[in-house]
């Protein structure tokens, strides 16, 4: 049983080094030069290896599956607006926040934040718990 509310938040600070993005690569299969290619990225708006979306959003089903709303939640929609790009070895907020509570089911924000306090993603998670 957990006892978070409407407006309760969890923050949670992380990176992922390359090694991290590598092994991703390796279990999905994303082998797109802009996650690992020094000069192919630097010819991109990017101008250096970036993180794999759904690698960098993944901090949401650690957060949810463990810590809010609790242990053994089950994800039933996860909505994702990328808004700028991460990158190896930074470091990044990431702060869930309960908008709504019914029961057992919880519609929860979900959004990361760069060091210069710059949304990279944001949107919404629907869990169980």
């Amino acid at each position: 049983m957990n006892n978070f509310n409407v407006n309760d938040s969890i923050i949670e600070v992380f990176s992922f080094s390359q090694d991290d993005v590598n092994k991703f690569m390796e279990i999905t299969g994303d082998n797109n030069p802009i996650h690992y290619d020094l000069v192919f990225s630097k010819k991109t708006i990017f101008k250096r290896p970036i993180i794999h979306g759904f690698l960098s959003s993944c901090i949401f089903s650690k957060i949810l599956g463990i810590k809010m709303p609790g242990f053994g939640t089950i994800y039933l929609k996860q909505e994702l607006n990328f808004k700028k790009p991460m990158y190896a070895d930074e470091i990044y907020i990431a702060e869930l926040t309960i908008l709504e509570k019914e029961n057992n089911k919880y519609k929860i924000k979900t959004m990361i934040t760069n060091q210069n306090n710059e949304i990279t993603i944001e949107g919404f998670a629907i869990v169980i718990n």
